[in-house]
């Protein structure tokens, strides 16, 4: 999907919605200077053209006791199309894995999962991943801490 034209109320728009997604039509026109009516036209055309995914509700991991956050490497057994998509088709499956991520380079993927503990962790590697077939490799990064965390993109 080609890049939308955003002028500079659009950015602004989206400088808003990205720190709170809560905000209601009525304070998002106040902040942005336009009235209510032209304002939902805006958001909804940047809905539609699919700038704006989705709405979410971030949540703390260790308040709903998931607290261990590991990156995995992963490496394909042999480079193959069919293998690719035996990956992509297993990993869209696990709730554990909230980012993936095909890569160049040495692995062929990223992977972000967040469990409850280390525990937890190898049921997921021992009971998921190591039974997929086309992965030849696994490597493991247990995540001390998140020195930073962001969900919003700058728009320029």
């Amino acid at each position: 999907m080609p890049n939308v034209k955003l002028d500079a109320t659009d950015k602004k728009i989206l400088e808003i919605l990205q720190e709170n997604g809560r905000i209601t039509n009525a304070q998002l026109a106040n902040l942005v200077g336009l009235s209510p009516p032209p304002m939902l036209e805006r958001v909804k055309k940047l809905e539609k053209s699919g700038v704006i995914k989705k709405y979410v509700a971030i949540l703390d991991p260790v308040k709903v006791d998931k607290s261990t956050t590991v990156i995995v490497s992963l490496s394909l057994a042999r480079h193959r199309i069919k293998s690719l998509d035996q990956v992509n088709k297993e990993i869209m499956n696990f709730p554990e894995v909230l980012e993936c991520y095909h890569i160049a380079g040495e692995e062929d993927y990223l992977l972000k999962v967040v469990v409850k503990d280390v525990r937890e962790y190898e049921e997921f590697i021992l009971k998921k991943l190591a039974q997929i077939p086309a992965i030849g490799k696994i490597k493991s990064y247990v995540v001390l801490s998140a020195l930073k965390s962001d969900t919003k993109i700058h728009v320029e």
